[in-house]
Order: C-alpha cells, then sequence, then structure tokens
C-alpha cells in the first residue's frame, strides 16, 4: 500500500508540475502581429492532399482563394487520392488559374506500393509546386482570410524552414463534440507550449508550412514513408535535425485553420488511434518522457478509480488525485480557452474527466498494437 500511495504522490505532482509548466509555455508564447504595411514577397504554394472529400473541398479550396494575399504569389494543388466521389470534378470547375488538381494515381508506381497515402499525395504536390514555402492544409479545413499572409510574415521575419501554427475544431453542443473540442484544443495549446520550452517539438499537418527546399534537403518523407501517419510531425522531426533551430511557431487567431470534429464515436477513436500510432516513431526522448508520464499518470487514476470499487482504503487517495488532475488541467487550460475563444466549454470540463482518462488510456494502448481505418482504408 506505501509503494502504491508513493506512486500516486510522485505522479501527481509530476504531473501538476507539467500542467503549470505548460501554462507558462502558452503564455511566453507571444501572440505575432503583422508588421503595418507589410507586402507579402513570399511564393506560396498550399497542397491540399484530398480523397473522398466532395462535401468538404468547395468550401477548403473558397477560403484558399478568398486570402488577403497577391494572386500572383499563390497557387493551389489539390491532390486527389484515388477519390471514390466526384472531388477532383468539383476542383475541375475552378477557373481561376491558380488552382489545379493531380491525380496522385498517375505519380505512383505500380511497383511501388504503399500504404501511406497522405505522404504520397503530399510529395507529388511539391514536386509539382512553384512556390518557394509549402503550405499544407486538410481538405475539410477551411482558414480565415488573414492565414497565408501571416504565415508568409512569420516567415520572412524568421527564415524558418518550419511553421508550425494552431488548428482548431468547429463542433456542435453533444458531449462527444464537446469532448473533442477541449481535447483538441489542449493539444494545441500544449504544441505552443512545448515549442517555447523546447519540451518536445509537435505540429499539426492541418496547418503547416515549410520551404520547398528544406523538404528537398532532407529528402522530403524518404525513410519514414513506410509509415501510414507522421506527415508532419515525422517531417519535423527531419528538419529539427538538420537544423534545430529551424522550427517556428506562430500564435495567431488569424492564423487558425478551423476543421470538423468526428461525427460519431468510432471515426473519433480510429483518428486518434491513428494519431498515437507514431507514439513510438519518436526520435525526441523528451517528448517521449511527456507522454509517458502523461500515460502513466492517467493509468494510475484509471486504476485507482476501479479499484477504490473493491477497496474502500483507496477511496481517499483516488479522489485526491482525480482532483489534482482536474485542478492542474483546468489551471492550464484557462489562458488556452481564452485564446481559442471557447471559455464556456471549460464548464463542461469536469463532467468529461471519465470520458478523457478512459479515452488516453485505449487510444495509446491501441495505437501501438491495434489496426485503424482512415479514409476508408484499413492500416496496421
Amino acid at each position: 500500500m506505501n509503494i502504491v500511495l508513493i506512486s500516486c504522490i510522485l505522479l501527481s505532482v509530476a504531473y501538476a508540475t507539467l500542467m503549470i509548466m505548460y501554462r507558462r509555455g502558452w503564455l511566453l508564447q507571444r501572440e505575432f502581429t503583422v508588421p503595418p504595411n507589410y507586402d507579402p514577397a513570399t511564393r506560396i504554394t498550399v497542397v491540399i492532399p484530398a480523397r473522398n472529400e466532395a462535401a468538404n473541398i468547395g468550401n477548403c479550396i473558397e477560403s484558399v482563394l478568398a486570402q488577403i494575399y497577391p494572386g500572383y504569389l499563390l497557387e493551389v494543388i489539390v491532390v486527389d487520392d484515388h477519390s471514390e466521389d466526384n472531388t477532383a470534378a468539383i476542383v475541375a470547375e475552378y477557373t481561376d488559374r491558380n488552382v489545379r488538381c493531380i491525380s496522385l494515381a498517375d505519380h505512383l508506381k505500380d511497383s511501388e506500393p504503399t500504404h501511406a497515402y497522405k505522404k504520397a499525395a503530399i510529395s507529388a504536390g511539391i514536386a509539382q509546386a512553384a512556390g518557394e514555402l509549402i503550405v499544407t492544409t486538410d481538405a475539410d479545413c477551411t482558414a480565415p482570410n488573414m492565414w497565408l499572409r501571416y504565415i508568409a510574415a512569420r516567415y520572412e521575419q524568421t527564415g524558418a524552414d518550419m511553421i508550425v501554427a494552431p488548428v482548431q475544431y468547429k463542433a456542435r453542443n453533444t458531449i462527444l463534440q464537446l469532448f473533442q473540442l477541449i481535447d483538441f484544443m489542449s493539444m494545441q495549446g500544449i504544441t505552443a507550449a512545448a515549442h517555447a520550452l523546447k519540451l518536445g517539438n509537435m505540429s499539426n499537418g492541418a496547418n503547416l508550412a515549410f520551404r520547398k527546399a528544406a523538404f528537398n534537403e532532407v529528402g522530403g518523407y524518404e525513410g519514414i514513408n513506410h509509415l501510414a501517419s507522421g506527415d508532419d510531425y515525422l517531417l519535423m522531426m527531419k528538419i529539427h535535425k538538420q537544423n534545430p533551430a529551424s522550427i517556428s511557431y506562430l500564435k495567431s487567431n488569424l492564423a487558425t485553420v478551423t476543421t470538423p470534429a468526428q461525427p460519431d464515436w468510432q471515426s473519433f477513436l480510429q483518428q486518434r488511434i491513428r494519431w498515437a500510432s507514431k507514439s513510438g516513431k519518436y526520435n525526441d526522448t523528451r517528448l517521449t518522457l511527456v507522454l509517458l508520464l502523461v500515460y502513466a499518470f492517467n493509468l494510475i487514476v484509471l486504476l485507482l478509480s476501479l479499484s477504490s470499487f473493491f477497496h474502500p482504503a483507496l477511496q481517499f487517495t483516488a479522489a485526491v488525485v482525480v482532483v489534482v488532475k482536474i485542478v492542474a488541467e483546468y489551471y492550464y487550460l484557462q489562458p488556452v480557452a481564452r485564446f481559442f475563444g471557447q471559455d464556456r466549454a471549460l464548464w463542461y470540463f469536469p463532467f468529461l474527466q471519465p470520458l478523457h482518462v478512459i479515452y488516453i488510456v485505449m487510444a495509446g494502448f491501441l495505437g501501438f498494437v491495434g489496426v485503424y481505418e482512415w479514409k476508408g482504408r484499413r492500416v496496421k
């Protein structure tokens, strides 16, 4: 019993300290503003991999074409990944000379089978790109009209090889959607904080920019293209290895891309298993240790909570650990929620804790040993 108690105390202290550090890191990450009278000079290619996105691709393209950015410095390449709907036909209807659609099937050799289709699609788009700066987003995303202006300004100010920017969920008032909104918002805050504190690098391919030359210099996805996931993080680690100071974070509401939350529990779990499947590939000791701490703490919360039903002596310890989790995470999330305009969502935060604990433990485990489905494909 003493070993259990000591383990709980150590994990609780470590986890609370981590949340305090993340809040500090988030606040240290200053919001970026475009200088007055800024005149962009960077040629940008927005690469959008798309598979069966007929319902979304139009809104995505419209948001890119609505950018307050010089047309002569912008091109949009949609890469159709073997869509079984009319995604490609919708893109082909755009007469704007800055928009074109290419077929991934034309760029894959039959002798080179792959299950890393998204990486292959992005690579195909980059190979056709005229832009100096590649910006990737997903086909179900939309962006504010200052998005590319802020990315270009950040790039021209820092000269960074890669720029990581925020993503937020568009969610309805259901338990599943609110849970996703809060959880994803937390991950976005941690991404910004980790960059500021140098506690490991994180990114999201829905809002990522990098120099085309840097992509080519590290060999693109070579060496990681056997993995279905990781087009964002694993590429970032290759660039970081070549130049550790070359990753920049862009914190601004005007550079934040919006994407819909998953519509049901099945697709949500599949998405998170896919994300977790990258965990064993992290070549970053700091991030690995943080992930182990988060997983171990949530596992102990789950085991303690279940055990307390059969061993009343553990009830007080379980209650204390749960309170530590809620208070520490809420303290960290407050300024993050304020930035994303989601203060009201935190009202539901304490009541969603059981779901959060179960999800962390389940997704983390299945990410290592399970299979998942993505865009109609089954991946191990």
